[in-house]
């Protein structure tokens, strides 16, 4: 990798590092919507799971509750996982031609459910079947996009669960997502170790920004710095879904 692109994606990646330190998420949302910029989606999303595996196996690691979300939330996480490695055989592991509009659309959709008032909830007779089917539309939309938020993140958050409950689960979801989305891409032969280099770079740069984005998170007012985060997020969906079409 050329050292004024290395340069880039560590600097891409020590912003994705520093939104999710500081409100918890969106790191590989953050992460491969700038990286389509520099390079072929699939080959961003390669670069994307060391990072990505790392730090939401340590936000899952904070808490006590993996046990109990494990055994809630297992029929979502197996859907998404089969879900993403049958779509990657069907579709293409992040390599379809309508990857970077559909990549475009969720991060559209995700930032208007984030941005909007309304607070859906979802009772505890419906999590058995509606989980699967939510679990599946995720493996999808992974498999297309390499972004793993929706629906899981909005379902996740109309469980109602407490705030360190969803910060946990979250780092499940997005942990298992990745494991798939990396099995995806190798099924389809596009994990390659040149890249190696530049995902140990990510990591390190995604690192340091949850270092700095954890530091400064008391400083920050959070609804602020997450209604600028959402903004910003927006017109880089925008711009991907009109890029696709240039």
């Amino acid at each position: 990798m050329a050292s004024h692109l290395s340069a880039l994606v560590g600097l891409v990646f020590i912003l994705a590092g520093f939104v999710k330190g500081t409100i918890g998420m969106g790191l590989p949302t953050v992460a491969i919507g700038f990286l389509t910029l520099l390079m072929p989606p699939a080959e961003a999303a390669t670069i994307l799971i060391l990072p990505s595996f790392v730090t939401n196996v340590w936000q899952l690691a904070v808490g006590p509750q993996f046990t109990r979300l494990l055994r809630r939330l297992w029929p979502l996480l197996v859907a998404a996982t089969l879900a993403t490695v049958a779509a990657g055989r069907w579709i293409g592991a992040v390599s379809s031609p309508a990857t970077l509009t559909a990549l475009g659309a969720a991060i559209v959709l995700y930032t208007i459910i984030s941005l909007a008032p309304l607070r859906l909830e979802v009772p505890a007779r419906h999590q058995l079947w509606l989980g699967p089917l939510v679990g599946a539309a995720t493996g999808v939309v992974t498999a297309l996009t390499g972004v793993f938020v929706i629906p899981a993140v909005p379902y996740l958050q109309a469980l109602r669960l407490d705030p360190d409950e969803l910060v946990q689960a979250l780092g499940l979801s997005f942990t298992i997502s990745t494991l798939a989305l990396a099995a995806a891409l190798a099924d389809a032969g596009e994990i390659h170790w040149p890249n190696a280099g530049a995902s140990l770079l990510a990591l390190a740069a995604a690192l340091g920004g949850m270092f700095l984005g954890q530091s400064v998170r008391a400083r920050l007012k959070p609804q602020t710095f997450r209604l600028w985060f959402l903004a910003g997020l927006l017109l880089l969906g925008v711009h991907l879904m009109l890029r696709s079409f240039l």
